[in-house]
């Protein structure tokens, strides 16, 4: 029997891509984006497992935590927290919830997690699958509204496939690992085509371009790959800022 499981997640970009990856996986799911419907919707629902976003509007990830184990409802959480924010996890797990993942993460270590918790609520045996370095180096991610493969090399956007080069994915995924952070063209130069080019930076915006059209984000007013003038780039997985001029 296939196992239902409830998003709730406020950035649709993030929500539908949970979505499509779990349907993907053979899951039954369901999702909402607001925390004052949550803990209606798991009444209604009955999922086997609910992924739980901390910030949310109307409630708290926390707060519906919190509600649950309150009503003694033993449903699996697995909460999505905030990249670097400790108190996020420790809070989290204090207020019942069983696991987190931290955001941006890996679409590998969230359905090891998934299926984890899973495994555990049904009294089933089994181990997370090992996670070595060299494979989570291939697995999927999301980067906005895009789920880029780094083995087939793609980006696929809806409907939309794009084939990536082996730069376009070497940037990507240095982005992807530095959320929120502004570098350097230098730096980025130096990661990507190595220390040993001697080329322009006129190379690197042109391969940002093309990057941002395969995105589908707006060349004028972009609203994740953002330009820091004079500087460099700087990736921002949601939109928690004011468009900027490319």
């Amino acid at each position: 029997m296939k196992s239902k499981i409830l998003v709730v997640e406020d950035d649709a970009h993030i929500r539908l891509g949970l979505e499509e990856i779990l349907k993907a996986e053979g899951y039954i799911v369901e999702s909402c984006g607001r925390g004052d419907e949550a803990t209606e919707r798991i009444s209604k629902a009955k999922p086997q497992l609910v992924i739980l976003d901390v910030m949310l509007p109307g409630k708290s990830g926390y707060e519906i935590c919190k509600n649950l184990r309150a009503r003694k409802v033993p449903i699996p959480i697995l909460m999505l927290t905030a990249k670097g924010q400790e108190l996020d996890k420790v809070v989290g797990l204090d207020a019942g919830a069983d696991d987190y993942v931290t955001k941006p993460f890996g679409l590998r270590e969230l359905l090891a997690r998934v299926k984890a918790l899973l495994r555990r609520s049904h009294g089933t045996a089994g181990a997370v699958e090992t996670m070595e370095s060299g494979d989570l180096a291939s697995e999927c991610f999301l980067m906005g509204e895009a789920t880029i493969d780094p083995k087939r090399y793609e980006l696929r956007r809806g409907d939309v496939l794009d084939k990536l080069t082996s730069r376009e994915m070497k940037l990507l995924r240095f982005l992807f690992e530095h959320p929120d952070e502004v570098l350097s063209r230098d730096r980025l130069l130096n990661e990507v085509w190595g220390y040993e080019y001697y080329g322009t930076t006129r190379t690197l915006d042109q391969t940002v371009a093309q990057l941002r059209k395969k995105l589908g984000e707006n060349a004028d007013a972009p609203r994740h790959l953002l330009t820091v003038h004079g500087v460099g780039y700087r990736w921002i997985p949601h939109d928690q800022h004011q468009p900027q001029q490319a």
